[in-house]
């Protein structure tokens, strides 16, 4: 590619609004995934009559984070929260040592205790809760915004 494409190419997108503001300017080979990167961990608790975190979560688009989702087995439930879950990249889940690497997920279940372990980037900005399906009451959700 000719000089003067590339450089009109990196005005261009230098000139352009960021998407992401990663939370480390050298993030090096591991790109978005580095450890300077990482937001706080995210701990969110399924346990019947409980509430599913303490309060709300913000999240810095195009930061790495980990979301742990413990279910302690007192009752069969899920937590669903499709329009987040659509905001960010999925890195993986972990269940039990296993690693699935989904396109996206609209909800989990948990029939007995454990926990699953997201990992993801923030991507989208806005406003987003995760909650257990069905459920009215506020501690019954976690409000995420992305900025």
């Amino acid at each position: 590619m000719h000089k003067s494409v590339v450089a009109a190419l990196a005005a261009l997108f230098l000139a352009s609004p960021a998407v992401a503001a990663p939370l480390c300017s050298d993030l090096g080979f591991a790109g978005l995934l580095a450890k300077c990167n990482r937001g706080e961990p995210i701990e969110i608790t399924l346990s019947s009559g409980k509430p599913l975190g303490k309060g709300a979560i913000t999240l810095q688009s195009g930061a790495y984070y980990e979301m742990q989702i413990t279910a302690d087995g007192s009752a069969e439930l899920a937590i669903t929260g499709a329009p987040f879950f659509r905001a960010i990249w999925m890195n993986e889940i972990v269940v039990n040592g296993i690693e699935v690497r989904p396109m996206a997920i609209d909800s989990l279940e948990f029939d007995e205790a454990g926990t699953a372990t997201l990992s993801f980037i923030a991507v989208k900005p806005g406003s987003y809760e995760v909650k257990i399906p069905e459920s009215s009451g506020d501690s019954q959700k976690v409000s995420i915004s992305i900025q």
